[in-house]
């Protein structure tokens, strides 16, 4: 008998490698790394160093031809296997508006909805 997998996630998720830079609250420099994927919700990323969850990022994330700006909360860190690197996951917790709305036109454009 199959294990059935329950779907936690509130809104839907795309695939997204792009451009994404983090700075930890409370640090000065930037790190970059590429996204994976992104939702009204959140993003989700690798990174090469374990970032505890609760941490509270500044994000800047580029979306086509935009750089979206939220402040997100670490959620969960993963080890990737045979890797010394991390997939995290980011609950957004701040969004502008304006950008806020652009997310959400490009992932239902993506989606097939508009």
């Amino acid at each position: 008998m199959a294990m059935g997998f329950e779907e936690k996630r509130l809104t839907p998720r795309i695939r997204l490698h792009s451009p994404l830079r983090y700075q930890i609250c409370g640090e000065r420099e930037f790190n970059n790394t590429l996204s994976d994927d992104i939702s009204m919700g959140g993003v989700g990323f690798l990174n090469n160093r374990f970032l505890a969850p609760k941490t509270t990022l500044n994000l800047e994330i580029n979306v086509l031809s935009r750089v979206l700006r939220p402040l997100g909360m670490i959620t969960w860190s993963s080890p990737l296997p045979h890797s010394d690197n991390y997939r995290l996951g980011v609950e957004f917790l701040e969004f502008n508006p304006q950008e806020k709305n652009y997310l959400k036109d490009y992932i239902d454009m993506r989606l097939g909805k508009l």
